[in-house]
């Protein structure tokens, strides 16, 4: 809320996937594509055709997805916290383990415990900022929360990032132990059409430093386009 209140301009849609926050958890497992066309239906509810698309963490994979599938309704494209999936370059195995669990939804002393080593930024040294923060996170469902991991488990766009067409604006935290920022880096230089802009912060930049982060996506949403640069394709040795 903090980002989305920084942020000027047209409307702005926002949704809770399957089985998190106030959506119920669906009957049956789910993938990123399946949450890309529930988006895509979103919009045609609402009577948006073209839209930038903004994906935060484990959503920037329903991000890429949704703009690889629909190539002419994504504008431009906005990666924040992200990666390109299960090829990445992987958050430290403890970060991980801690991330095996929802207990941090559930306990919230464990929750302001972990949350320096888990988000970094400042939550490593603003107790007030974690407390800010996690107040307003709702838990859904246990299960809710495994089919959320599960869903982008072996997912990946890595093969395919060289076709996106879109201008892309990748974002990252300086301080992220959950996305290293090298996956930043990796995604700019797959992306034909990308900038990088890297916050002096931690995974969760949007919420900690709302007005940077929505002056910088302001910019890049309404300055006039430009020519994507030459495509970078694998080549095979």
């Amino acid at each position: 809320q903090p980002f989305i209140d920084a942020l000027p301009g047209p409307s702005i849609v926002i949704f809770d996937v399957p089985g998190v926050g106030g959506s119920p958890t669906p009957p049956s497992p789910y993938r990123p594509g399946a949450v890309a066309r529930l988006a895509e239906s979103l919009l045609d509810h609402l009577g948006y055709f073209h839209a930038d698309v903004l994906g935060v963490s484990w959503g920037g994979a329903i991000a890429q997805q949704f703009a690889i599938v629909n190539p002419h309704r994504c504008r431009r494209l906005v990666l924040a916290a992200t990666s390109p999936g299960a090829l990445m370059v992987p958050a430290h195995p403890s970060v991980l383990l801690k991330m095996a669990t929802p207990r941090r939804y559930v306990d919230r002393a464990h929750a302001h415990r972990i949350a320096g080593d888990v988000y970094g930024g400042v939550f490593r040294r603003d107790p007030a900022a974690v407390a800010a923060t996690l107040r307003h996170v709702r838990f859904s469902s246990r299960a809710g929360y495994y089919l959320q991991l599960a869903a982008a488990f072996g997912w990946t766009s890595l093969p395919w990032l060289w076709t996106l067409r879109q201008p892309t604006l990748v974002m990252a935290g300086a301080d992220d132990p959950l996305v290293p920022v090298a996956n930043a880096h990796l995604l700019q230089w797959l992306i034909p059409d990308a900038r990088l802009e890297i916050v002096d912060c931690g995974h969760l930049f949007l919420v900690t430093r709302p007005v940077e982060s929505a002056r910088i996506v302001e910019s890049f949403l309404t300055e006039p386009a430009r020519n994507a640069r030459k495509t970078r394709r694998p080549t095979a040795k």
